[in-house]
């Protein structure tokens, strides 16, 4: 009996995982039943067989049944034979003992999840050589290394739930009852900003799958406004949020929430000058905000494998992640290859995180410069040609909300402490302009109305 010849030296002293039994049964059962077949063809794959000349047979009852054929003992016989196979594996008498050993196929969608777990176990151990081998290429990065590492195992664990084509009145039923929860409030797929009218214009919130990008000119308020829709998320989605800061550092983000949550003014945290009446407050909005799963990163040039990497061990840990902020995008391109222009640079960048963001089902907020040319015209509400450096971020985004604040170029304006969120394009929805309040001395924003359902 052939069996599979996966290289497994390190570990001869041990047979690796397998049931040959259930294998056998399997095999059995669609002979027996060709029903059987369609309950375990796009859950079982033919590479997860132990035996080589199991996965011929199995192979042949897949190609009979994609051909609308009968995997009765007739048919598999005749295909193995006319495809030069039968005599590989082990002939007429083997397939007939398959079939007279076999009583039914009534637990074989229970048999093929065994079989596949046993195959995912001997994957696991053949991934762990190669990560072995992946150790002494010395000339390679460690980053590099260690990214491909963590993909070996992710894909293993991942393989079970690969993307299908799914028929429409599944989709349908599944669109329903996410409409359903959302009209009557006991749920939404979006995790929700905290701002009522952005909710409202996104459809509920960040998505997962999508990249959004927030842009703005420098000191307008685009780092203070993505830590208020971390902390926001991160209250009321319960979900952990990843902060990749390659301007500010930890302790100037941390700064930040103590302000907004405490009240107390960012200046006076910043000197120290605290008073005996603030303590109490501080306290309490430190207990509050080490309660939320905020994780940040403020390495200057993390690479795109080194954020994947972090957001996957998180998710993987927690079981989700809510929102991941990038600030900025231009700042990460800094650190990639200095023999392609800025453009390029930014747009590889953009076209990564819009991969991250489907790949491991989580909404990215991408934070971005706006150009100078903003600053030349009459009106200085930027528009999608303002994003600096690349049409492709442009391109990439499912959202991109530009920042505004009237009052940075004229102090006189009625509108002091009114800051726009102007959404530029939504690949699924509306565009329009959101109005925030903006407390500057506690760097929060707040509603400006009161919330609508939606």
């Amino acid at each position: 009996m052939t069996q599979d010849k996966t290289n497994f030296t390190s570990q001869q002293d041990r047979l690796p995982p397998q049931s040959i039994e259930a294998e056998e049964v399997i095999l059995g059962g669609i002979m027996l039943d060709p029903s059987a077949m369609s309950r375990i063809s796009d859950r079982l794959s033919a590479d997860a067989f132990y035996i080589n000349a199991h996965k011929d047979i199995y192979q042949a009852a897949l190609r009979l049944y994609s051909q609308g054929l009968p995997t009765d003992l007739l048919c598999i016989t005749n295909w193995l034979s006319d495809n030069g196979l039968l005599f590989r594996i082990g002939g007429r008498n083997k397939l007939a003992s398959l079939v007279d050993r076999t009583v039914s196929a009534v637990n074989i969608d229970v048999l093929a999840d065994l079989v596949m777990e046993k195959y995912q176990r001997r994957q696991l151990i053949l991934a762990g050589t190669e990560i072995v081998q992946l150790g002494y290429a010395t000339e390679t990065d460690l980053p590099v290394i260690l990214d491909e590492a963590e993909q070996k195992v992710y894909s293993i664990a991942s393989e079970h739930s690969a993307s299908d084509l799914v028929h429409i009145s599944h989709a349908l039923a599944d669109t329903f009852t996410e409409i359903e929860a959302r009209h009557t409030g006991k749920g939404s797929p979006a995790a929700s900003s905290g701002f009522y009218d952005l909710d409202n214009i996104l459809g509920g919130g960040f998505r997962k799958g999508r990249l959004y990008v927030l842009a703005a000119r420098p000191s307008v308020g685009k780092s203070a406004l993505a830590g208020n829709l971390a902390l926001n998320v991160a209250k009321t989605g319960k979900m952990p949020i990843c902060v990749f800061s390659l301007e500010m550092s930890t302790d100037e983000y941390v700064q930040r929430f103590l302000s907004s949550e405490s009240g107390i003014e960012n200046n006076f945290l910043e000197t120290g000058n605290v008073s005996d009446s603030q303590w109490q407050p501080l306290s309490v909005a430190i207990a509050q905000l080490s309660e939320q799963q905020i994780f940040i990163n403020d390495e200057s040039c993390p690479s795109l494998n080194e954020i994947r990497s972090q957001v996957r061990r998180i998710s993987s840990h927690y079981g989700g992640v809510g929102l991941v902020i990038i600030d900025y995008l231009q700042l990460m391109a800094l650190d990639t290859d200095s023999r392609v222009n800025m453009a390029q640079r930014v747009g590889e960048i953009s076209r990564g995180l819009k991969r991250l963001a489907k790949d491991l089902d989580v909404p990215v907020l991408a934070l971005s410069q706006l150009n100078r040319e903003v600053e030349h015209r009459n009106d200085k509400r930027p528009v999608l040609s303002d994003l600096k450096d690349s049409g492709a971020v442009e391109q990439d985004s499912d959202v991109v909300i530009m920042l505004y604040r009237e009052e940075m170029y004229n102090p006189d304006t009625p509108d002091r402490g009114i800051a726009e969120l102007v959404v530029r394009k939504q690949r699924n929805g509306p565009t329009g302009t959101v109005k925030l309040l903006f407390d500057h001395q506690f760097t929060r924003f707040k509603n400006l109305s009161r919330g609508r359902s939606f």
